[in-house]
Order: C-alpha cells, then sequence, then structure tokens
C-alpha cells in the first residue's frame, strides 16, 4: 500500500533523513520506533506532504505521491493523527470532527462515520458540543483520532499517540488502534513506548539518527535483546 524509496529529507542545509526505505501492506499495524529526535516524526512529515523529501520516492499503491499537496494526498486515502494532538482548542468536538470530513460530500457517509466514531469513543458523543480545549488529554487524543478517521481514511498515520497520557488511557487508545484496523484501516504507528506499539503491531522498523537500522515481524523486535535494552528498558 504505501512505500518509501531511498527517501532524503532536510530541513535547510540539515538532513534528516539518510535513505529511508520502508513499505507497508494492505489491513497491516506497521510500528516505527527510536529516540526522540531520531526521524520518526520526519518520516511522516514526509509521507503526509508537510516536509516533502528531497530525493527518494514515496509511493501510496504504487502512484507517487511525493510531489503532491497534502491536501490531495488525504484525499487519495491517507490521514495524519499529529504529535501533541493539535485539535483545534476554541471550537467544539462537533467542529473539530465536521473539519476532518471538509475533503468529502457524502452526508450519509459522513453521519455513517460520525456514529461510527461516536461508537468508538463514546465520550466525545456526550462531549460534543464541549470545547475541544477543555477536554483532559486523553480525550483531546480521541478527538485527534477521530478527526482524522473523519477522513475515511485508508491509511491512517499516528505519531506517538500515547505521549503524556496516563498508562490506563494509554491502554484504551491501543486496544482502540487495534480495533481500527481491524475493521480495515492500515495503520503506520510512530510511537517511542515501544513495547505498546510493537504488541499490537505486524511488523515493526527502528529508526536510528535518520536511518532505518532495523526490520521485523513486530513479535522478533519484542524479543529481539538489543532493542530490549534500548528501547524496552529490559
Amino acid at each position: 500500500m504505501l512505500e518509501l524509496k531511498g527517501v532524503c529529507t532536510f530541513y535547510g542545509n540539515i538532513q534528516a533523513l539518510h535513505d529511508v526505505s520502508l513499505s507497508i501492506r494492505k489491513g497491516e499495524i506497521v510500528t516505527l520506533i527510536g529516540a526522540n529526535g531520531a526521524g520518526k516524526t520526519t518520516t511522516l512529515m514526509s509521507i503526509c506532504g508537510a516536509t516533502p523529501p528531497r530525493r527518494g520516492e514515496v509511493l501510496f499503491e504504487g502512484r507517487p505521491i511525493h510531489t503532491l499537496r497534502p491536501d490531495r494526498i488525504v484525499a487519495l486515502g491517507i490521514s495524519q493523527v499529529p504529535e501533541g494532538r493539535l485539535i483545534f482548542p476554541e471550537m467544539t468536538v462537533m467542529e473539530n470532527l465536521e473539519l476532518g470530513a471538509f475533503l468529502r460530500s457524502d452526508t450519509a457517509g459522513i453521519a455513517q462515520d460520525l456514529d461510527y466514531v461516536f461508537e468508538l469513543f463514546p465520550i466525545l458523543a456526550e462531549r460534543r458540543r464541549q470545547l475541544g480545549g477543555t477536554l483532559s488529554g486523553g480525550e483531546q487524543q480521541m478527538l485527534a483520532i477521530s478527526r482524522a478517521l473523519m477522513a475515511r481514511p485508508r491509511l491512517l498515520l499516528l505519531d506517538e499517540p500515547s505521549l503524556g497520557l496516563a498508562p490506563i488511557v494509554i491502554q484504551q487508545i491501543f486496544a482502540i488502534i487495534r480495533k481500527v484496523n481491524e475493521s480495515g484501516t492500515t495503520v503506520f504507528l510512530v510511537e517511542q513506548n515501544a513495547h505498546q506499539a510493537l504488541k499490537i503491531a505486524h511488523r515493526g522498523y527502528v529508526m536510528e539518527n535518520g536511518r532505518i537500522t532495523m526490520e521485523d515481524s513486530a513479535h522478533a523486535l519484542l524479543t529481539n535483546e538489543e532493542v530490549r535494552k534500548a528501547y524496552l528498558g529490559i
């Protein structure tokens, strides 16, 4: 479904990604783990068009997308949940969700997807008229995921969904990510919480200093001695 081929991304003259190549098959949860500053977020930004690569290719279902504007990439079926959630705090929960469906015109489908996200996150249904900025951190993360789902993506990009959340909320968020995947959405998950990410993923990549240094099944990475020492605290 998605393939990065030799992607090199820069911020000015500073190179953040070095020949990054990875692939995601339809129906998978693939996770990218690594330390803070390793280049994980830049990888997502290179996919969604916010920071286009200077060299290399990003292919979605065989089509090059690295030259497209972010809105066109969303229209093709890729949505991102950014690090830090970045909901619109002065807008209500409902308004945030409606913005997620901004590119859509299928009224019946939008209503169906509203029901879907309210089923995933009943608390959002209860607080649909509440300003986004008054929600707790966990509820804002639920809203950010739901806003992305309102675009009806076939590929969902998640950037550090557990960041700053209480352990019990993290468990809930990861259970929902798995449920979304089981409903047919392919997921690319960027996480510092390597243990939780590898527990729900099918495959994983390890990134260090802007380079992919390891690739394997999630189970193999979870039991890999080097990964355990570096990222699992074991």
